[in-house]
């Protein structure tokens, strides 16, 4: 790497990093979740504002373009990090008591939005924006994730900026959101194979979602009793001397052998964490709180920094359709999870 092409990344990072960071601060004063800010430092910096400035020659989203590797690697550690902290400040996940409860909200609150996009879908989605092979199912399919999906790294980021991810609130929610997202994985496998030239294979997809059940269930259970003999082991010179390295080599290995069996990583990262704690966050405190400072004042902020400048809200961009989906699905998914809710027993603010 020569000395412009890192002075450039470097650039790239100063620019993400810190106009991230003061518009966290400016949102959080408006009192509207930091994230926000976050992501709309990206939305400044890529092709709608500020990325149509030139440096060297090239704008900021073609410089981001150039060094995507390196960029995707920060996108990726900021990531993976804000699921290993979620997972360690959740408590319990899926415990006896909640499971009921957690069923509810994720049969309902999340199937009746996905039902509700399917058959909305149709009527919405024209052959103009079914892509170059003209598959509408697919893009019908994204409708209906679309609406009945939340994402993960979004709520916990939110939660965590509240402090809140240790309450029985943020464990509901947070145990929904990760069973949403084993239904999205398998929604997005179809909709890929059926948009590309890719032949849809059902063995395929059942291994994916065979692999990823089976580990989060191993993972929740098999996994932290493991990860704490092992911490409490005398032959764990690493866990002694050097904490906080140890404690990131378990997210790393967690999320080696995920890849390896093909697992989404942001599953992984969370089991990590909840396995490092596994009900005794005390023994790696300190190494958590100083994985945690780093982390959200420098990795997790680009990572969000980076998910806005991804956003292109020049070209084909419809700010109807926006607001038409937004007020739409937040009904939509409002009423369902309500009702799920109610089913299953929840009254008035009872948390």
């Amino acid at each position: 790497m020569s000395n412009s092409d890192l002075t450039t990344i470097l650039l790239l990072l100063l620019l993400l990093v810190s106009l991230a960071q003061l518009l966290g601060h400016l949102f959080v004063k408006i009192r509207q979740p930091k994230v926000v800010g976050e992501i709309l430092a990206g939305v400044v910096l890529g092709p709608a504002l500020l990325g149509r400035l030139h440096v060297a020659s090239m704008s900021l989203p073609e410089l981001s373009k150039h060094h995507a590797p390196l960029l995707d690697f920060v996108y990726w550690m900021g990531l993976l990090l804000l699921m290993f902290l979620s997972g360690a400040e959740t408590k319990q996940l899926f415990s006896r008591e909640e499971r009921r409860e957690v069923g509810w909200l994720a049969i309902v609150g999340t199937g009746i939005p996905f039902a509700i996009g399917l058959a909305c879908g149709p009527l919405l989605v024209g052959t103009a924006i079914a892509g170059p092979k003209g598959n509408k199912l697919s893009l019908i399919i994204i409708l209906a994730v679309a609406v009945a999906v939340t994402s993960v790294p979004v709520i916990s980021k939110i939660f965590a900026d509240l402090k809140i991810l240790h309450t029985r609130f943020a464990r509901l929610v947070l145990g929904v959101a990760v069973l949403e997202d084993i239904v999205l994985w398998a929604a997005l496998a179809v909709a890929t194979a059926l948009a590309g030239t890719a032949v849809l294979v059902p063995r395929q997809i059942a291994y994916h979602l065979i692999s990823t059940v089976a580990f989060f269930a191993v993972g929740l259970t098999l996994l932290p009793r493991a990860v704490k003999r092992i911490n409490k082991s005398k032959f764990n010179v690493l866990a002694r001397q050097a904490p906080v390295s140890y404690t990131l080599a378990v997210l790393l290995a967690y999320c080696v052998l995920a890849g390896l069996l093909q697992v989404n990583l942001v599953f992984a990262a969370f089991l990590a964490g909840f396995a490092v704690v596994h009900k005794k966050r005390r023994l790696f405190a300190d190494a958590l709180d100083a994985i945690g400072k780093v982390s959200f004042a420098f990795f997790i902020p680009i990572y969000f920094a980076i998910v806005g400048l991804k956003l292109d809200l020049v070209r084909a961009f419809s700010w109807r359709m926006l607001i038409l989906f937004l007020v739409g699905t937040c009904v939509i998914k409002l009423l369902s999870v309500a009702l799920a809710g109610r089913l299953a027993g929840f009254r008035g603010l009872d948390l």
